[in-house]
């Protein structure tokens, strides 16, 4: 039974890489997909992975009726044998009943990678209602880590280097970005409690504040 499957984890854990694999065995079989995306790093209709592998897709702007594109293009003699969706946290609940449609009406796979939650843990819409309507939710098992070892839970937002939580939720940037524009970083929730990025906690090692004392 076609299934609509909702592949999530924080950033840096491999959901495009994932994504992108799934693609590729697939296309090996001879089967063809449809990749939508939303807001790639890599730019418009692009799917990418930090990994350098990058590929087209159809960009999925808000708005936009999923269900009928691809109505559209199998009406005029295209094919699609499974959808796949990259960056599925930014598309709209209706556009997420879409694709549940998609999977029920035209009997296809819908394979579709997210994070859950923004930088203040709270959770995207998007993502919200795929956990509602997914046949199936499956947790990346490449686990992103945490400046102190831990693993990662958490997607903090920066801005020269120190953790932000407020701001519009949806902010394009990327991990390991450089310190003094907008970046992203994966922490432990005891450290995204604590605000304290890796930039912070190598400022607070070198704070007079907190080196020991030598007895005079």
């Amino acid at each position: 039974m076609p299934e609509l499957v909702f592949f999530s984890g924080t950033m840096d854990c491999g959901k495009s890489t994932l994504a992108l694999q799934i693609a590729h065995n697939r296309d090996a079989r001879g089967l063809q997909g449809v990749i939508f995306t939303r807001d790639d790093r890599a730019g418009t209709g692009k799917l990418s992975s930090r990994l350098g592998l990058v590929t087209e897709a159809v960009e999925a702007p808000e708005g936009m009726d999923v269900y009928a594109y691809l109505v559209d293009q199998l009406s005029q003699g295209g094919k699609a044998d499974y959808v796949i969706v990259d960056e599925a946290q930014f598309l709209a609940p209706a556009q997420i009943d879409q694709l549940a449609r998609i999977v029920d009406d035209l009997g296809l796979d819908v394979y579709a990678f997210g994070i859950t939650t923004d930088f203040r843990t709270k959770l995207f819409p998007g993502s919200q209602r795929l956990i509602e309507l997914a046949d199936r939710i499956e947790q990346l098992q490449v686990e992103a880590l945490c400046w102190c070892g831990a693993r990662a839970t958490h997607n903090a937002r920066t801005v020269g280097g120190h953790m932000v939580v407020e701001g519009e939720q949806v902010v394009v940037g990327d991990v390991n970005t450089a310190a003094e524009v907008v970046g992203y970083e994966v922490l432990c929730r005891r450290h995204h409690r604590r605000r304290m990025t890796s930039a912070s906690s190598r400022a607070a090692s070198l704070s007079p504040d907190v080196l020991p004392v030598t007895p005079a």
